[in-house]
C-alpha cells in the first residue's frame, strides 16, 4: 500500500507531539517495516524544514530533512500537480497540493490529522487510527 503522509503526520514524530506522536510514530515505523510504503510531498520538506528550524534550529531542521528523505519516497510537485491543486475546491490550497500529490502519483490513500481539509480529496483520506486498523487488518495471521 502507497500512503502519502501529511506534513502532521511527520511532525508529530519528528516534534515528539504527545499524544499524537503514538499513532504516528506506529505509522512511521510501519512504513520502516515495509508494511507500507510512505510518502511525502516535495512541499512538506519545506515545511518540515521551516517549521522544526523554527522551534529546535538549523542543524535540526537538517536532520529532519535527512530522516524524512530516508524513510519516505518524495512525491513530487511538477506543474500539473499544481494546476491540478488549483482545480480543487478545497479551502487550503496547501492540504489541495497534498491531495493532488496523491492523485498524481498514484497512491492509495492520504493518512492526515486534519480529514476536514480533504473533504474534497478522491483519494481516500485515513485518521491515523483508522489507517493503523487498516494496516493491522491486512497483516497475516500468525
Amino acid at each position: 500500500m502507497n500512503v502519502l503522509l501529511d506534513t502532521n503526520i511527520v511532525l508529530d514524530v519528528l516534534l515528539d507531539r504527545v499524544p499524537h506522536v503514538h499513532d504516528s510514530g506506529a505509522i512511521w515505523r510501519a512504513c520502516d517495516a515495509g508494511r507500507c510504503s510512505g510518502y511525502i510531498s516535495a512541499t512538506c520538506l519545506t515545511t518540515i524544514y521551516y517549521v522544526v528550524g523554527r522551534s529546535a534550529g538549523r542543524d535540526a531542521a537538517l536532520s529532519a530533512v535527512d530522516r524524512c528523505l530516508a524513510a519516505f519516497e518524495v512525491a513530487p510537485v511538477y506543474r500539473e500537480t499544481l494546476e491540478a491543486a488549483r482545480r480543487l475546491a478545497g479551502a487550503d490550497f496547501e492540504d489541495d497540493v497534498q491531495i493532488a500529490c496523491a492523485m498524481t502519483s498514484f497512491l492509495d490513500c492520504i493518512v492526515t490529522r486534519d480529514p476536514h481539509g480533504f473533504a474534497t480529496s478522491s483519494v481516500p483520506v485515513l485518521s491515523p487510527g483508522l489507517f493503523l486498523d487498516h494496516l493491522d487488518a491486512r497483516r497475516p495471521p500468525h
